[in-house]
């Protein structure tokens, strides 16, 4: 007689790769556990502590009884109207906060809904490679075919059109583009958005733009939004997030704005998968959405002495790289020697310094390695010593 059942996971599970971040968690806990003294730079998640003001609101807004029940689904209208008054202020961009503004349990929550809601078995999802997991992974999900874009330093990390054939954009149902580009700190021209309102158009393709590191900039170049185009709303969405920009991934709080049908339909999906952001972090996010750029300014300084910091010494050391212009993320390429996996464990191992390998990214990756600006000028500094001391 059987004592337990036989547990099987669904075959979408079983064609899916480990999580990339799971699988850097798990090499650094090894790493620690074996007493290394790790300087971590593979994953990014800010060591900066979220703003105080921004804590005071949440604790004020903690204590309101209002909030302790169930969220709107689709946001307070005054959380989806500062949403709007900041991409007024920020990009000169128009949003109607009740129909074209959508709330989401942090962007990856609504990226990886996204092709639930538009694609259906077989239809095809452009993806950029190397790039954020959650994107094939939300359209395996889905049921959808992966097209991998690749994403190479000689076109400046930006898809190119011309080589995707016609019978695969007649097919296409969505398109995902990320810039600043996650993990290669690519920005991109008005002259890309342009090109991609104009296929969108073409074939009829949804475009879903991931705008997360847009606040993350250096040399006070801003990065644009795929909502300051002409034409952008009518092809598309973008998501953001208030993770990175005011240091607080934790605090799981994003949203979607353009097109009122496409979200609309990632709102239907969210109605019957979860209840919405908690209120009072709705609150908090209000209060940080006006946060004084001078506060943000202060933080984009950290980042750009510690990108200057990585860059130089990495340099120094005859490693290969481009100086990023945003993001916190450095893709440096690795020795000639390694491939990426055989790069970060080397480092890992020999210096105790982690990375994160591209190939993890996607098969473009393979060579380069992602390091987070993560860590303080001085762990910095330690980093490139010890990398020095093993290459």
């Amino acid at each position: 007689m059987k004592t337990r059942i036989s547990v099987e996971l669904a075959s979408r599970l079983k064609h899916l790769p480990p999580y990339l971040f799971a699988s850097i968690d798990k090499m650094k806990q090894e790493a620690i556990d074996k007493g290394t003294d790790l300087i971590d730079l593979s994953i990014g998640d800010p060591d900066i502590p979220t703003p105080s003001h921004i804590v005071n609101a949440m604790k004020k807004a903690v204590e309101n009884p209002v909030h302790h029940r169930y969220p709107s689904y689709e946001g307070m209208l005054s959380f989806r109207e500062a949403v709007a008054k900041w991409y007024r202020k920020r990009f000169d961009a128009k949003l109607d906060p009740r129909t074209e503004v959508l709330s989401l349990i942090g962007s990856k929550e609504g990226i990886g809904h996204i092709p639930l809601a538009f694609v259906n078995p077989g239809d095809i999802v452009l993806i950029p490679s190397p790039g954020y997991p959650v994107y094939p992974i939300g359209t395996l999900f889905a049921g959808g075919k992966r097209y991998m874009m690749p994403l190479r330093e000689e076109n400046d990390f930006l898809p190119d059109f011309t080589v995707i054939p016609k019978k695969v954009f007649e097919k296409t149902k969505l398109i995902f583009i990320n810039y600043p580009n996650n993990p290669t700190s690519a920005i991109a021209p008005v002259k890309f958005y342009r090109e991609v309102i104009k296929i969108a158009l073409k074939y009829n393709i949804i475009v879903c733009h991931d705008a997360s590191y847009t606040e993350i900039y250096y040399d006070d170049r801003r990065p644009l939004s795929f909502m300051q185009i002409p034409g952008a709303k009518d092809v598309g969405i973008e998501f953001h997030s208030l993770s990175k920009t005011y240091n607080m991934t934790g605090w799981r709080i994003g949203f979607a704005v353009g097109n009122k049908e496409v979200l609309a339909g990632l709102g239907k999906i969210k109605t019957n998968l979860d209840s919405g952001v908690f209120q009072a972090i709705q609150e908090a996010a209000i209060v940080a959405l006006d946060t004084d750029d001078r506060i943000l300014s202060v933080i984009r300084k950290t980042y750009q002495e510690r990108r200057n910091t990585l860059y130089n010494g990495f340099k120094k050391l005859g490693i290969h790289l481009i100086k990023p212009k945003a993001t916190f993320y450095i893709w440096a390429k690795v020795p000639s020697i390694f491939d990426s996996s055989g790069f970060v464990a080397h480092l890992l191992e020999k210096a105790g310094v982690l990375g994160t390998p591209g190939n993890g990214f996607g098969e473009p990756g393979e060579g380069y390695v992602r390091f987070a600006l993560t860590a303080s000028v001085d762990r910095i500094k330690e980093a490139v010593e010890r990398i020095g001391k093993v290459l």
